[in-house]
């Protein structure tokens, strides 16, 4: 069974839509919309301050959502991906989006819709990243503008795909 536990008296609200893997973690204040995944040792943090998940996220397996107390709260916006091993600190992260595998996106950041961040990419903190962007590297930087090849055939196609593979475990 997942651990999903109450912080001061708060529990989690997980819709029935929702796929969580037996050993993800979930705690605190943390409200998820529809047709979510937290995938195998995935932990939301909600502890110390406050994570919205909009629909159709998936936050795959050992990736961390977290906050800091008192400063930053985590909010994600619908049809986002959040790739294996990546975190996600006290930031805004917009509709469709995808964090690539070990991404670390640090407190303050925004990152605008249609976007991606690429595989071990580090977003420093207060950084902005504009709509329609590709940031990589470390410190990350825009690389390009994302093509709507790519905006179809990666963000959108990620996010599917998890609803699919979270049915099967349903």
């Amino acid at each position: 069974m997942p651990y999903i536990l109450p912080v001061k008296g708060v529990l989690p609200q997980i819709p029935e839509s929702c796929f969580i893997a037996p050993n993800a973690t979930i705690v605190g204040d943390v409200k998820m919309g529809e047709e979510c995944s937290i995938w195998f040792n995935a932990v939301v943090r909600g502890d110390v301050n406050s994570i919205r998940i909009g629909d159709k996220v998936n936050i795959q397996d050992g990736a961390c959502i977290h906050c800091t107390y008192e400063k930053t709260k985590t909010v994600i916006g619908n049809n986002v991906s959040i790739g294996h091993n990546a975190l996600v600190h006290g930031c805004t992260v917009a509709d469709n989006v995808l964090i690539g595998m070990g991404a670390i996106v640090m407190d303050n950041v925004v990152i605008g819709s249609n976007s991606i961040i690429a595989a071990g990419a580090v977003v420093l903190e207060g950084t902005q990243v504009p709509a329609g962007s590709i940031y990589a590297g470390v410190p990350a930087k825009k690389v390009k503008d994302i093509s709507q090849e790519l905006l179809k055939g990666e963000v959108e196609r990620i996010a599917n795909n998890y609803l699919m593979y979270s049915s099967w475990f349903k």
